[in-house]
């Protein structure tokens, strides 16, 4: 006797898709309420029940965005306490998702200073390190990178996606594997300080003849040069985006980062 073989359907990819989208938005939506201040560390989220009949979406749609943001340290769930808001010094701030949510607002002055300190201790060593390591594909691809920048501006999505691809490739050039891992995390403090540069007005300064400094001394081989110019863009970056801050956010007059070793 011969029976019909068992079947099994495909799941329906628009679907998952949708369901993709769904929990992507509510873990969005929660992250900027999060980094915000809205909810607080230490702060009890709604239940899942009903957070999820407020939301209008399905249980396991929650329970996913809650999983999102507990891989970014944002949020704990533990067993009868429910989940809480972590405090920020477990947050994944480098994260490129917790970076956007961070520029959905104003943050705080000394939140921006502390992201280009970390820039400031990073991007100039590697760039001495680049400097001496680098391989030619590296350097087509920062001068690739600079040509789209001039070509497109940074006032264009284009513009901008050139110039995280120049502080990618600048990193990769370091040689060093530790630093290759912040790639994803400086290329996106990039890309939001660019954007939130220039969400009420123009850029005041054009920073491309940084970036054409910074090549110039990887090229040649200078590391104390491509050190000085890095740390010099650094700075500049951080004036230009303190100066934006609207004067309620701006405590203090917008001056140098301190220098680093």
């Amino acid at each position: 006797m011969t029976g019909r073989a068992k079947t099994t359907k495909a799941p329906d990819a628009r679907a998952r898709r949708k369901s993709l989208r769904i929990h992507g938005a509510i873990a969005r939506d929660l992250g900027i309420l999060i980094v915000s201040g809205r909810y607080r560390p230490g702060e009890v989220l709604n239940g899942e029940v009903a957070a999820s009949d407020r939301l209008q979406v399905s249980r396991t749609a929650y329970r996913e965005a809650l999983r999102i943001l507990a891989a970014k340290g944002l949020v704990e769930s533990r067993p009868k306490t429910g989940t809480r808001v972590s405090p920020r010094e477990k947050w994944h701030l480098l994260d490129p998702d917790v970076l956007s949510w961070i520029f959905e607002f104003e943050p705080e002055e000394s939140l921006l200073e502390s992201l280009f300190e970390l820039r400031k201790i990073v991007e100039p060593e590697a760039a001495a390190l680049a400097a001496v390591r680098r391989s030619e594909a590296h350097l087509v691809a920062m001068k690739t990178a600079l040509e789209a920048m001039e070509k497109h501006t940074l006032a264009s999505e284009a513009g901008r996606l050139a110039d995280q691809q120049f502080h990618s490739a600048l990193l990769d050039a370091s040689g060093n594997p530790f630093l290759v891992t912040l790639s994803s995390g400086v290329s996106a403090a990039v890309a939001w300080t660019t954007i939130f540069k220039q969400r009420n007005t123009p850029l005041r300064r054009d920073p491309i003849p940084d970036h054409k400094r910074v090549y110039d001394a990887v090229a040649t081989g200078d590391a104390a040069e491509a050190h000085r110019v890095m740390a010099e863009l650094v700075d500049m970056a951080f004036l230009d985006t303190a100066r934006s801050l609207p004067p309620k956010v701006r405590t203090t007059r917008a001056k140098p980062l301190p220098p680093t070793a």
